[in-house]
C-alpha cells in the first residue's frame, strides 16, 4: 500500500457474478480492501459460486443484501450498509471506492494510490448544482427533488408519467430540507473515510434518508449532495470513465475499445461487457510515459462517444429517415442577402472587428443585438437605411430590424455574437440558408478572468452564459438548421488560430485578403485554474474542451479553503 493512503472498495453486483468475482480479485491483489454487495434477486446458486471462486482471499467481506430496483432508494441503502460494514471491519481506511461488478480497473490500483496521496484530503466525486446547469440525459432535473416518486419507472412507467403529470398540474413542490443543495453526478465516488463517515453518522441522516427515498435516482444524488456538507475539498469529477448515450444508458464497452482506453489512462472504466475477454485479459495496465503519476485523460475518448452521440441523434446529411423526416419552411427566403455571425472571436481578441474590417470587403459591426446598444460599424447613432441604434426599438421587432439591415445595405452584413446578447433572433437565423455562423464555444469565459469581480460572482455569470451557449448549440445542432455552422471549442480554436481564421473568411465568399497575423490576443493565464474552481464549486464548465492543461492538485499549505454550496 502506497504511502498512507489505504483504499477499501465496495462493489455492487447484480448480475455477471463470475465477472464481480474478477474484479474483486484484482482490487484486494492490489491490497485494496473489499466489501460485495449482491442484489437480493441473485440466484442462491450463483451467490455461492461467488463466495467459493473467492474463498481462497482472505478479508473479502459480504454486506447485508438488499432487492435493488432502478432509480430507487434501495441502491443508496445497500451502498450504506456496505460502507458501514467496510469501515467498521477497517477502521484504519482512508478511502472508499465505490465501483460495480462490471467496473474494469484499467490501471493498477497502486497508480490509483498514488493519485490519492497527492491530496489525501481531497473526495474524488462528480457533484452539479442541480439549479446551475442541466445534468441529466432524457430525463428530470430539478423535479426529481420536488415531487414524489414512490413507483417504480421501469415495471410502472405509464403510473409513474401520470403521477408525475399530476404533481405538476397540482403544483406539488416538496421542501429540500434545510443546509443542503440538491447536487447530481455520476454514482461512481471515491470519498475519504473522514467524509463517507461524517455521512454515515450525520445526526440529521434518517431525515435526510427519508427526504430522499422518495426522489428520483437517488443513487445520483444522495452522497452527491451530501458530500457538499461535509467535504473539505471536491474534485467534482469522477474517478471512473463512465459515458451515457443520448438516453441516460451507460454504453458497453468491448474488445475493440481496448487501444482507446489504454490512452485515456483512467484508473476505472465502466460498464465492460461481460464477453470481452481481451479487454479483461489486457487490464489492469500500467500507464505509459509518466508511470503511476500520470493524469487520466479521457478526452478522445469522449469526444469519440459525443460524436457518436450527435451522428446518431441527427443522421448523416441527406439521410432521410421516419424517426426525423425533415421539415420545410414556408417563407420563400428569411433574408434577401448572405450575412455572417462571429460568436466569440471579439472575446478572444479584443480588437477583432476593425481587424475583420480590414481584411473582407464588407460591413463589420460590433454586437447587433448587445443588451446595452446596437454597435454599428463606426458607433454612428442612426446607422444605414436611418435604422435607430436604439435596443428598445431593436428589441421590439428584432427580426424586422434584422431582415431590413440586410435588405438595405448593398454589402455583406458581418457582425459579432455572445451570450450575453438577445437571444431571441437564434431560431430564425439558424434556419436561414443565407446565414453563416462561425462560433468558439466557451469563449465567454475568458473575459470573466480580468473582470476582478468575486468569485461568487464569477460564478453567477458563468452558469447564465453557458446556460444560453448550451441553448443556443442545441438550436445550431437541430434537424431544421439551414445556416452554414462551424463550431469550434476554445481549445482547438487556440491550437490553430490562424488556420481556423483564414477558412472562415475564405466562406464568406467576398472578397478577402490573406490572413497573415492576428490581432493582438486576450491574456488567458489563469484559465485552467478557472475552470477548476467553476467545477469544484459544483459548476461543470462544458464548452471550452479538454485540450486544456490539468491542474493538479496543490499541497494542502498551498491551498485556500474552497466553500461547499452547503456553505
Amino acid at each position: 500500500m502506497t504511502g498512507a493512503v489505504r483504499l477499501g472498495v465496495v462493489l455492487l453486483c447484480h448480475t455477471q457474478l463470475d465477472m464481480a468475482a474478477r474484479m474483486a480479485r484484482i482490487w484486494a491483489a492490489g491490497g485494496a480492501r473489499v466489501v460485495i454487495h449482491v442484489d437480493a434477486k441473485a440466484p442462491a446458486d450463483a451467490v455461492a459460486g461467488l463466495k467459493a471462486s473467492l474463498g481462497d482471499l482472505d478479508g473479502i467481506l459480504y454486506s447485508r443484501r438488499h432487492r435493488c430496483g432502478w432509480g430507487r432508494f434501495s441502491l443508496v441503502r445497500a451502498t450504506q450498509d456496505a460502507a458501514e460494514a467496510l469501515l467498521a471491519a477497517h477502521p484504519d481506511l482512508t478511502h472508499v471506492y465505490l465501483a460495480s461488478g462490471s467496473c474494469l480497473p484499467l490501471r493498477p490500483v497502486g497508480d490509483l494510490l498514488d493519485h490519492l496521496a497527492l491530496d489525501p484530503h481531497r473526495d474524488h466525486i462528480e457533484s452539479v448544482n442541480a439549479l446551475d446547469v442541466g445534468w441529466t440525459v432524457g430525463g428530470l432535473n430539478e423535479e426529481r427533488f420536488t415531487f414524489y416518486y414512490p413507483l417504480d419507472w421501469r415495471r410502472q412507467r405509464w403510473m409513474f408519467d401520470r403521477l408525475t403529470n399530476l404533481q405538476r398540474a397540482l403544483g406539488i413542490r416538496r421542501r429540500v430540507p434545510k443546509g443542503i443543495t440538491p447536487h447530481l453526478g455520476s454514482q461512481w465516488w471515491c470519498l475519504t473515510a473522514t467524509t463517507l463517515r461524517a455521512i454515515l453518522e450525520d445526526p440529521r441522516r434518517a431525515e435526510f434518508d427519508r427526504y430522499f427515498r422518495s426522489t428520483w435516482i437517488p443513487d445520483e444524488s444522495y452522497f452527491q449532495t451530501l458530500a457538499r456538507r461535509h467535504a473539505i475539498r471536491i474534485e467534482s469529477q469522477s474517478l471512473t470513465l463512465a459515458k451515457f448515450d443520448h438516453d441516460g444508458k451507460p454504453y458497453q464497452l468491448y474488445d475493440d475499445h481496448a487501444l482507446l482506453l489504454e490512452e485515456s489512462r483512467c484508473f476505472v472504466a465502466r460498464k465492460v461487457w461481460h464477453g470481452a475477454a481481451g479487454l479483461m485479459a489486457q487490464f489492469p495496465k500500467a500507464a505509459p510515459g509518466n508511470g503511476s503519476h500520470a493524469l487520466p485523460q479521457p478526452q478522445r475518448f469522449e469526444r469519440l462517444i459525443n460524436r457518436t452521440v450527435r451522428r446518431r441523434l441527427l443522421g448523416r446529411p441527406g439521410l432521410y429517415m421516419q424517426s426525423r423526416f425533415p421539415r420545410k419552411d414556408c417563407e420563400n427566403g428569411k433574408t434577401s442577402a448572405p450575412y455572417a455571425v462571429f460568436q466569440g472571436f471579439a472575446d478572444i481578441f479584443p480588437d477583432f472587428e476593425t481587424w475583420l474590417g480590414g481584411h473582407v470587403e464588407a460591413d463589420v459591426h460590433g454586437h447587433l443585438l448587445g443588451p446595452d446598444e446596437v454597435e454599428f460599424a463606426g458607433r454612428p447613432e442612426i446607422g444605414p437605411g436611418a435604422i435607430s441604434s436604439s435596443t428598445a426599438l431593436r428589441d421590439r421587432d428584432p427580426h424586422g430590424f434584422l431582415t431590413g439591415l440586410i435588405r438595405i445595405t448593398p454589402r455583406m452584413q458581418v457582425f459579432q455574437f455572445s451570450p450575453r446578447d438577445n437571444q431571441a433572433m437564434n431560431w430564425f437565423m439558424a434556419t436561414d440558408p443565407n446565414a453563416q455562423f462561425h462560433v468558439v464555444t466557451g469563449a465567454w469565459m475568458l473575459p470573466l478572468l480580468g473582470s476582478e469581480m468575486p468569485f461568487d460572482d464569477v460564478r453567477r455569470v458563468a452558469a447564465q452564459l453557458q446556460r444560453a451557449e448550451l441553448a443556443q448549440l442545441d438550436i445550431l445542432n437541430s434537424v431544421w438548421v439551414k445556416a452554414r455552422v462551424q463550431v469550434h471549442e476554445l481549445t482547438d480554436f487556440l491550437a490553430r488560430p490562424q488556420a481556423i481564421m483564414q477558412a472562415a473568411l475564405q466562406q464568406l465568399q467576398v472578397p478577402t485578403q490573406p490572413v497573415d497575423d492576428l490581432p493582438p490576443m486576450r491574456d488567458m493565464t489563469g484559465l485552467a485554474e478557472l475552470l477548476r474552481q467553476l467545477r469544484n464549486s459544483g459548476l461543470r464548465p462544458r464548452l471550452t474542451g479538454e485540450g486544456l492543461p490539468q491542474v493538479e492538485p496543490r499541497p494542502i499549505d498551498e491551498m485556500m479553503p474552497e466553500r461547499t454550496a452547503a456553505e
